[in-house]
């Protein structure tokens, strides 16, 4: 089988990454936790999870029901490490939502015209009207860590970014929109695991970018976006959820009780909601420190 990048990732295994990595990766049993700090050794049975599922998935129904009577609109931005479940989470969310009234939005890389314009505005295009939900892939939030990182703006343009940001999302919220910000943290010996799996599966391959390839050795300058951003960007009207996603499971229980929690609907269950799991999802300060 024809390795994508030509095997770059299996190569940066083998020659690149931190000892304490590889060691981790190559001495993990099937369903063990790879990062120490993880609060939960192993992943989250399946029966427990499915069961759970179940009932957060009629509370999604009853909830985009609600929100479309209610002619609600609902943002909630989904950011975090290359490979920390975003997709998977989403899928999750939307899975048994009407598709016409929700909606994901991942954009790629901006056109020639796009890159003359103001940066927030190719974002305000795909913004709900009333009754939908946009689940944003990935955000504006690009500038302030990817860009940054890769060097792809210039240090003026990522400090205007921050310098608007506070205003534009003062400004969803002056709207009425129901604005969420979720950040899915995971491990970097998960991490590359997860990108090795995908490496060696031709149904995976396709989630694989030269960017994910070209950031595996950049994880101490990821770090220090992440947590300049999180400083300068999480405030009362727009905070930031943390969610640790290295066990996929309990991140996206975590998420669709996050959404769940944030909307009164007709009908909600609090108790088929549960209480959201402390140990993995709460503010930026749940983070692992740098």
């Amino acid at each position: 089988m024809t390795l994508p990048f030509d095997g770059a990732i299996s190569r940066y295994f083998r020659e690149g990454a931190p000892a304490a990595v590889r060691k981790a990766i190559e001495a993990a049993g099937k369903d063990e936790i790879l990062t120490k700090s993880y609060p939960y050794r192993e992943e989250m049975k399946g029966k427990d999870y499915s069961k759970h599922m179940e009932a957060l998935q009629i509370e999604l129904a009853k909830m985009q029901a609600g929100l479309r009577a209610a002619g609600q609109r609902l943002i909630v931005v989904f950011e975090g490490r290359d490979a920390a479940g975003k997709g998977g989470t989403i899928k999750a969310v939307t899975e048994n939502m009407n598709p016409r009234q929700a909606y994901i939005v991942a954009l790629s890389k901006p056109t020639e015209r796009e890159t003359q314009q103001w940066y927030f505005q190719r974002y305000v295009d795909w913004f709900p009207a009333k009754g939908e939900i946009a689940l944003f892939d990935r955000s504006w939030y690009n500038r302030a860590m990817i860009e940054h990182v890769f060097g792809f703006c210039t240090p003026e343009d990522r400090e205007r970014f921050f310098r608007q940001l506070p205003e534009f999302e003062q400004m969803i919220a002056d709207e009425g929109i129901i604005f969420l910000k979720l950040w899915l943290e995971v491990g970097r010996a998960e991490q590359l695991k997860r990108f090795l799996d995908r490496e060696g599966d031709l149904l995976k391959q396709w989630k694989l970018s030269k960017i994910d390839v070209d950031g595996l050795p950049k994880w101490d300058e990821y770090c220090q976006a992440i947590d300049e951003t999180m400083a300068k960007t999480h405030s009362k009207r727009a905070p930031w959820t943390v969610i640790l996603s290295d066990d996929k499971k309990r991140a996206r229980i975590a998420a669709i009780q996050t959404i769940l929690g944030a909307i009164e609907y007709e009908g909600k269950d609090r108790k088929a909601i549960g209480k959201i799991d402390g140990k993995i999802c709460g503010g930026p300060d749940l983070r692992p420190k740098t």
